[in-house]
């Protein structure tokens, strides 16, 4: 009997066939190109220089066809050139850091909880159950209303959190970037659950003193993709208006949003939601090109509000008792799931190279036409970025993530000790995990970096960036103190 032939699945290494498949595909173009080139090439070396002079001046042109040809290409690269989107630049950004007097442990939390809803120990226990699983740490923040026995979440209060997390964040972001009040053209503020008269955007006009011709927008109950809704719509300004900065602030107000009730679905944002605040500095100014940290590549919005789970799976509502909370529905990550899904749909194609792109389609055909059995084909979106900031909305989001797109542990690093050190703070989170990056001294020119969110209606919403030159490790900023810390080992459960 002849010997078995080997397992060649066992022998050859895939991965190597898969690089180099990837890389086939990828620079397809080049390998069609070069035969052609090359051809042409040895052509002309044939003929000889004296042959190809010659043929260059039998061609006769007249002085209309040169007047008319010049016109022809002056007019398209006017009108390619005009065409062309202007290039959006993030010039830098600041991230609030609460003071240590705002900080609650574990042990604050749940005495405070115990004090809170004495007459209702299960609701205690639940919330002891949860933040031992939240992955949350010793040092997150809330605002000194809540500190109060019972908590005071009056107007006053509200607004003074409101002021001390947007003004510390543009206090800071004027220092950093040297802009003037003067310089804006564009302010946006975004906050979901506390909207005010007058808003938080005039507020800060009336702080700064800001232009009387500034556009001035505040987006409220968007949720925590509030962010990104933020930064598209500053892109799609930038691009009717030339030579502008905006800034954009991204927080999320807690105090008057304190549950104080015993609904569980309600108890459940108390135990993940923290202080935190950011503002960016986005221009369209060629000048601010060399010294912007990053550019804006794409933005990707997918809205699932027309389905009525997905309208009501986050949902600010009151009790039986009359307290208003927000209700966080089971469904939660199913949805979030189906969103990501929908989002990223959409995403691949501006993102994924070729290779990718050409598998996905492959398998999506095959499952259509021979066998509907066939597992989904996920896109290596490693091969698109180097960096993921996934919204730190919760230990099970970004499980659900890494798992999903097939992360490593250090893809999603950011994420986790941001969630750990800072808790949820909403829309701003994103900026506490690009921060963390950068603190790390990862962030190099070319980097690709991809901000997912998820908020409530159902939204799910990506911002590309790339970087634009090479950025030094930050001595300030809201990791400055513990930055060598991390990253820390987060167990499953912490006991309490």
């Amino acid at each position: 009997m002849p010997e078995t032939l080997p397992d060649f699945s066992s022998s050859v290494k895939l991965k190597y066939v898969k690089l180099g498949y990837q890389y086939l595909v990828n620079h397809f173009l080049s390998f069609l190109l070069i035969p052609i080139i090359a051809t042409i090439s040895v052509q002309l070396f044939n003929l000889g220089p004296d042959a190809v002079f010659t043929s260059v001046k039998s061609i006769q042109l007249d002085l209309v066809q040169i007047i008319c040809s010049s016109f022809l290409i002056i007019f398209i690269s006017t009108v390619y050139f005009m065409s062309k989107p202007r290039s959006v630049y993030l010039v830098d950004y600041t991230c609030y850091k609460p003071p240590i007097t705002c900080r609650v442990p574990f042990s604050t939390f749940m005495e405070h909880s115990r004090l809170i809803l004495k007459d209702n120990p299960k609701s205690v226990e639940f919330q002891m159950r949860i933040l031992e699983r939240s992955g949350l740490g010793e040092e997150t923040s809330l605002p000194p209303a809540i500190h109060y026995i019972p908590p005071n979440p009056n107007m006053e209060a509200a607004r003074a959190e409101a002021e001390l997390v947007i003004f510390s964040a543009i206090d800071n972001l004027f220092i950093k970037t040297g802009l003037k009040p003067k310089d804006i053209d564009i302010l946006i503020v975004n906050c979901s659950l506390f909207s005010p008269t007058p808003s938080l955007s005039a507020m800060v006009v009336n702080k700064y003193k800001l232009r009387s011709n500034i556009k001035s927008y505040n987006l409220s109950g968007m949720g925590c993709s509030a962010g990104i809704i933020a930064i598209d719509l500053a892109r799609d300004l930038l691009q009717v208006v030339p030579n502008s900065n905006a800034v954009v602030v991204s927080t999320e107000i807690i105090t008057p949003n304190y549950y104080q009730g015993n609904e569980r679905a309600m108890l459940l944002p108390n135990c993940l939601f923290r202080m935190g605040a950011a503002a960016l500095l986005l221009s369209n100014k060629r000048r601010e090109k060399s010294r912007a940290k990053y550019k804006l590549v794409h933005v990707v919005r997918t809205h699932k509000g027309s389905d009525d789970r997905s309208y009501r799976c986050v949902y600010e509502q009151e009790d039986p008792q009359g307290l208003v909370g927000i209700n966080l529905s089971k469904d939660l990550m199913m949805i979030a799931a189906d969103a990501l899904k929908s989002n990223i749909t959409t995403m691949g194609p501006l993102v994924l190279p070729a290779s990718e792109q050409l598998l996905f389609l492959f398998t999506l055909i095959g499952r259509k036409i021979f066998n509907p059995k066939w597992k989904p084909y996920i896109p290596d979106f490693k091969l698109a970025f180097e960096h993921f900031c996934i919204h730190a909305g919760g230990r099970a989001v970004i499980d659900e993530l890494q798992k999903n797109l097939q992360l490593s542990p250090e893809h999603v690093e950011a994420s986790r000790m941001t969630l750990h050190r800072f808790g949820n703070t909403s829309s701003s989170s994103l900026w506490y995990e690009l921060s963390y990056i950068e603190s790390k001294g990862r962030m190099k020119k070319g980097d690709r970096v991809w901000q997912i969110a998820f908020g409530s209606g159902f939204k799910c919403n990506s911002a590309i960036w790339k970087c634009n030159r090479n950025i030094k490790t930050p001595v300030d900023g809201p990791w400055e103190d513990c930055i060598d810390r991390y990253p820390v080992h987060i167990p499953e459960v912490v006991k309490l």
